[in-house]
């Protein structure tokens, strides 16, 4: 059974940081590349950033420069350090693998960014 629970969000103001966590249940955390993805209401859930099992990160255009994908794999953990946050990176963000799978889609976090 694999469980992937996100954490982290919150309000902040533009311009402002957020760091979010997802821990990984099961053995598939260790092989498998793992992604962020968020969504807002009305629209498809995106993937924003992704990280390969060795290491290696990619981000979407709108994210590029400002958001940094990390593992810890004696965690089980991803992580999404999110800076220079703005208005239009407010959503519901996911952690799930890429390509994700539909049934290990947590509750994720929601980031509203506003002043």
């Amino acid at each position: 059974q694999v469980q992937l629970v996100e954490s982290g969000g919150g309000l902040v103001q533009p311009g402002g940081s957020l760091r979010l966590s997802c821990v990984a249940s099961g053995s598939i955390f260790s092989i498998s590349t793992m992604g962020w993805y968020r969504q807002v209401p009305g629209k498809q859930r995106d993937l924003v950033a992704s990280i390969t099992r060795g290491g290696r990160p990619n981000y979407g255009d709108s994210v590029k420069g400002r958001f940094t994908i990390s593992r810890d794999t004696a965690k089980n953990t991803v992580y999404l350090q999110m800076n220079s946050l703005k208005p239009e990176d407010t959503a519901v963000y996911y952690c799930n693998l890429v390509p994700h799978v539909t049934t290990y889609w947590g509750q994720g976090t929601q980031v509203t960014v506003s002043s």
